[in-house]
């Protein structure tokens, strides 16, 4: 062709880079697409685990402290000491789970009764604590003749709790064997449901893991715990056995598989008119755990249990000499690794304490099940230890319908007799807290778990872009453990001794574009340091997710810290500060600023209080209050990660808020009907105007603000 096609450029050069320059003027954050700002690379293999960087960190601690309670059980060789340890372990667990509630009247009431041709079934309601309402139903064999053994059955995390077909087949074979049974449903299961729609009875927050975990995180954090409430269910179930004319009161055994070998054990272990317990598919060691499957849900976790010296097995050794049956299974959840080395240590107090047969392990081939020769040894052990003796073998048995097995008149124990909560119960803990609490510092550090930064951190520059009047320096330093954290450094062209540490929860890489809020700091003459903490941005979600996890947010991660007496704000709030000696000591920054967006104000408070080094803060959309998070029944999942367990009674954020009013405050909201509310009831006093409380109503509006925050 002689013409030249109209459509096709003669100068390719050239029209590249016209087309350059037109999108970068229609479209600034082209440019950003050109960059790669992801600090670790794929084949860098020594920081590719960085997503699994906390729960490997938080699973190394946890393994010194387990170290340790093995060393120390290593040097018990008597009878004698082992009783002191059984009395060291008995007061260990109050601490850690107490105080429990005073004993209340049960006012127990049968809903109604339904016989059957071998045995019948008296359906109760009972109050554990007033206004708490227990569901449950005793089965009495046609059989007993005087007083009779009975077996307390805890069902595990099935929705429908001891009406499944799998705890009623075990039920039914008890009762048939002349054991009174009396099966009650754990809060969230059952009739207990918490969170469900009143209409169709079907929970709306999903099965018995999250009807537990949604609570119990807000129980940690006023101070107490899922698994207090539901122990003390049990121990008033046991109460409300005494009150029953048929049932023996030296001859009671209790016993569960999953989350009901989880209280089974527990509640045997602080109530010692329990005489026999046969905990299933439950008991294994602490270090199997979080070499497997990880920490559980909230009821399976005690306050700084593992820190404290405690393990799965003490729950069955405190119990010694009376008699304690292990069932397992060897492709459990719970690993069977664990399960035999727990028994080993359990055995040898029975052995210890003269009577070995008063202590056995059962194990089959199965998953996380129930098998027949498991529950003919439970019954057998029953038999021989509960004093009736009979045939052991597993029957057949016809399982009761929906409507036989149902205790209240709507299916659910709120809508029945409206009564209270676990987040009701979770009210009363919280304090009301002074504008300054006294050593509101040293209380801060010892609940979060903070670890203060020992010297310069190591670091590394691995690359660096170019903008307009300023770079983007790519880093990584190693944080307070075996992990180096990702971070982004905005440097203007025109050297300055002024710096901000960028903390957002969303990740380092969402404001770094091209007229993003990092820019206007920048543009205001400050340098800018924007880093992924643990299990932010590159360092994260990582592989766990646990049997707790809401829209992506594990809880049992955080569960996990709580075992071990850390925080994840904790250990972030370290971090920070680690960043905050890198721009001190290796870029000379002479004044030091914070600001944080989101859920991430909790660390940024955190780490000034502890820091006089950062000189001044701001906070955009703010955390506003740990005791917010316990009030509100319906919270954001995605907060909890930032909150401190057991703050709710000692110190909260807007005390850390007021302790940091000569940092020159700054808190930036979108505006909103209900914004300003919320600052007005949950923000401390403003003494002094120091507390700054301003309403945005744009993206540009807030970088305006930022540029002349930063600016002298």
């Amino acid at each position: 062709m002689d013409l030249a096609d109209p459509f096709v450029p003669q100068n390719p050069p050239l029209f590249k880079a016209a087309r350059l320059v037109l999108l970068f003027l229609l479209f600034p954050g082209f440019l950003m697409a050109q960059e790669d700002l992801k600090v670790i690379q794929n084949h860098w293999v020594n920081f590719k685990d960085g997503p699994n960087a906390l729960y490997k960190h938080l699973s190394g601690q946890a393994f010194g402290y387990l170290e340790q309670r093995e060393q120390a059980l290593s040097q018990i060789q008597t009878a004698a000491q082992w009783r002191e340890r059984q009395a060291w372990t008995k007061e260990k667990l109050m601490e850690l789970v107490g105080p429990f509630p005073e004993k209340t009247p049960l006012n127990p009431q049968v809903t109604r009764r339904v016989e059957k041709e071998r045995f019948g079934m008296e359906h109760v309601v009972f109050e554990s604590q007033p206004g708490f309402y227990v569901t449950g139903t005793l089965f009495l064999p046609k059989s007993i003749r005087g007083r009779a053994p009975a077996v307390i059955f805890c069902s595990g995390h099935a929705l429908e709790a001891y009406r499944s077909v799998t705890y009623q087949h075990m039920i039914l074979n008890l009762v048939a064997k002349g054991f009174i049974v009396f099966a009650f449903d754990p809060v969230g299961q059952g009739e207990r449901l918490e969170y469900f729609d009143p209409i169709t009875n079907e929970p709306t927050i999903g099965g018995p893991t999250k009807q537990h975990s949604y609570p119990g995180a807000q129980a940690f954090i006023a101070g107490t715990s899922q698994a207090t409430y539901m122990i003390w269910d049990g121990i008033r179930a046991v109460d409300y056995l005494l009150t029953r004319k048929e049932v023996d009161p030296d001859r009671i055994g209790i016993t569960g598989r999953s989350g009901g070998g989880t209280q089974s054990a527990y509640i045997a272990a602080f109530d010692e008119r329990i005489y026999a317990s046969a905990p299933e598919n439950y008991i294994t060691t602490f270090k199997r755990l979080w070499l497997t499957h990880g920490p559980q849900d909230a009821e399976q976790n005690f306050y700084r249990g593992i820190q404290q010296g405690l393990d799965q097995p003490d729950l069955l050794m405190v119990r010694a000499p009376k008699p304690n049956l292990m069932v397992t299974t060897t492709r459990d959840i719970f690993n069977i690794e664990g399960a035999r080395e727990a028994a080993t240590q359990i055995r040898s107090v029975y052995e210890s304490f003269g009577v070995p047969d008063h202590f056995e392990i059962v194990e089959d081939d199965a998953g996380h099940a129930s098998t027949r020769q498991n529950r003919e040894a439970m019954y057998a052990f029953f038999q021989r230890h509960l004093r009736l003796p009979g045939d052991s073998s597993d029957e057949a048995v016809d399982t009761l319908s929906k409507a036989d097995l149902q205790v209240t008149e709507t299916g659910q124990v709120l809508t029945s007799f409206p009564g209270k909560r676990v987040f009701d119960l979770n009210q009363r803990e919280l304090a009301s807290l002074p504008d300054l609490p006294d050593n509101l510092v040293a209380t801060a550090k010892e609940l979060s778990g903070y670890q203060a930064p020992e010297g310069l951190a190591e670091s590394m520059m691995v690359g660096r872009f170019k903008r307009d009047g300023y770079s983007i320096e790519q880093h990584l330093m190693k944080g307070e453990g075996d992990y180096w954290i990702p971070y982004l450094l905005m440097k203007p062209d025109i050297p300055t001794e002024r710096a901000v540490l960028y903390l957002d929860p969303s990740g380092k890489a969402t404001d770094s574009q091209i007229n993003g809020d990092m820019e206007a700091l920048v543009r205001g003459g400050a340098m800018v340091l924007a880093p992924d903490l643990l299990t932010i941005g590159e360092m994260g979600p990582g592989g766990f997710t646990g049997d707790s996890n809401f829209e992506g947010h594990s809880f049992n991660l955080w569960f996990g810290s709580i075992l071990i007496g850390r925080s994840i704000t904790g250990i972030h709030a370290g971090d920070a500060n680690r960043l905050v000696q890198v721009l001190k000591q290796r870029e000379q920054v002479a004044d030091i600023s914070g600001l944080a967006k989101g859920a991430m104000s909790a660390v940024l408070l955190h780490a000034a209080a502890f820091n006089p080094s950062i000189s001044k803060i701001a906070l955009v959309d703010p955390l506003i209050s740990f005791q917010e998070l316990v009030k509100d029944p319906q919270y954001d999942p995605a907060m909890i990660a930032y909150t401190v367990p057991y703050a709710g009674k000692s110190y909260d954020l807007p005390q850390l808020l007021n302790y940091l009013q000569d940092r020159s405050p700054l808190i930036l909201v979108a505006g909103g009907a209900d914004s300003g509310t919320l600052l007005r009831e949950s923000l401390p006093s403003d003494r002094g105007g120091a507390i700054r409380r301003v309403s945005v109503k744009s993206a540009l509006d807030r970088q305006e603000l930022l540029s002349k925050w930063i600016t002298p």
